[in-house]
């Protein structure tokens, strides 16, 4: 399950050492943590990562078909991560040091900053391949978040990208080597230190208006 550390003013989720599949618990925990990073005093900032082969391989499609009656108010828990991360009123960086897939992807996209491992792991969106659409909050998370022939490469084709492709494609700020990708992550976090705060959040609230209105909208089927 998540744990929450800190390293001086930057605070630092580890996602957990297994798939870190959004199971209903898993993203309760992540919730717990982002409480206590919202209430904690400037300045701070955010780095999530995870140990182990993966970031976070997605929806928790196993507790899903086990559970087909309680979709919407999963769907809605899901969205809502989405939209909480994207506005957070910290900067929040991804250290993606394995695998990042489906809607562990995503939720990479709604940090402000992503580092990724340059020699191994993938990042994707794999729903064309496995006949999943995704939902409007979805696609306008992803499409807000990346360049739009990097969104319909991605979203069209599921192109697995390496970490010096991602970066290429503008998907990760910076690929490293693997030994770096979490140290990264927090030099990132720590030279924007000082713009946490009521503003930052009002600022990513207004910049992302459209997008957090559609996540929060109407339920939409996952598939």
């Amino acid at each position: 399950m998540p744990t929450l550390d800190r390293q001086d003013d930057v605070f630092v989720l580890d996602l957990g050492d297994d798939e870190n599949r959004f199971h209903p618990d898993w993203i309760a925990s992540v919730n717990t943590a982002l409480n206590e990073v919202e209430k904690a005093e400037v300045p701070r900032a955010l780095v999530t990562t995870a140990r182990g082969k993966f970031y976070s391989n997605g929806l928790d499609l196993e507790w899903m078909g086990a559970h087909a009656d309680q979709e919407e108010s999963y769907r809605s828990s899901v969205h809502e991560l989405f939209a909480r991360m994207l506005s957070l009123p910290v900067i929040t960086v991804a250290a993606l040091q394995g695998h990042t897939f489906a809607a562990g992807a995503m939720f990479s996209l709604a940090h402000d900053f992503r580092v990724m491992r340059a020699d191994r792991g993938f990042w994707c969106l794999p729903e064309a391949d496995i006949n999943i659409p995704f939902t409007p909050g979805m696609a306008a998370l992803i499409q807000s978040r990346l360049a739009p022939q990097t969104a319909h490469e991605a979203m069209v084709t599921a192109r697995r990208y390496g970490g010096s492709d991602a970066a290429a494609a503008g998907i990760v700020e910076r690929a490293v080597d693997e030994t770096a990708v979490r140290s990264t992550a927090v030099e990132i976090a720590e030279a924007q230190l000082g713009k946490a705060g009521d503003s930052l959040g009002t600022i990513k609230a207004r910049m992302y208006a459209s997008v957090l209105a559609t996540l929060r909208d109407a339920p939409h089927p996952l598939g």
